[in-house]
């Protein structure tokens, strides 16, 4: 984050035992987005402080395709946390409840680090 605007890159990931042919992720800010974003395709907002995005199909304990987009805050801010979830699993069943949520505190140093 800088000045902003924060970089994301997703990678979505399937624990098995069986493929997904799709599933939704959220991300909830604890600031507010700005009015005007770019998303990639297969994301949209649903809140003031929320992006949705399909994940396309998962691999059987693998990784899908990256999603990559940069939001823009509605105000600059030193920090915010963001919450990642899964809120649709293409109706697969999951045992396993614990993997389903993050959460990131993400800090204005416009410096690039990984969770």
């Amino acid at each position: 984050m800088a000045s902003g605007l924060v970089d994301v890159r997703l990678t979505p990931r399937n624990h098995g035992p069986d493929p997904v042919d799709d599933a939704t992720v959220r991300l909830r800010w604890s600031a507010a987005l700005g009015d005007a974003q770019v998303l990639p395709v297969g994301c949209a907002r649903s809140g003031e402080r929320v992006v949705v995005c399909r994940t396309g199909a998962l691999p059987a304990d693998g990784p899908g395709e990256e999603i990559q987009m940069t939001v823009r805050l509605r105000e600059v801010a030193s920090e915010v946390t963001v919450g990642l979830d899964t809120v649709w699993g293409g109706g697969s069943v999951d045992r396993n409840h614990a993997n389903d949520r993050q959460q990131v505190l993400v800090l204005d140093t416009g410096d690039a680090y990984a969770f």
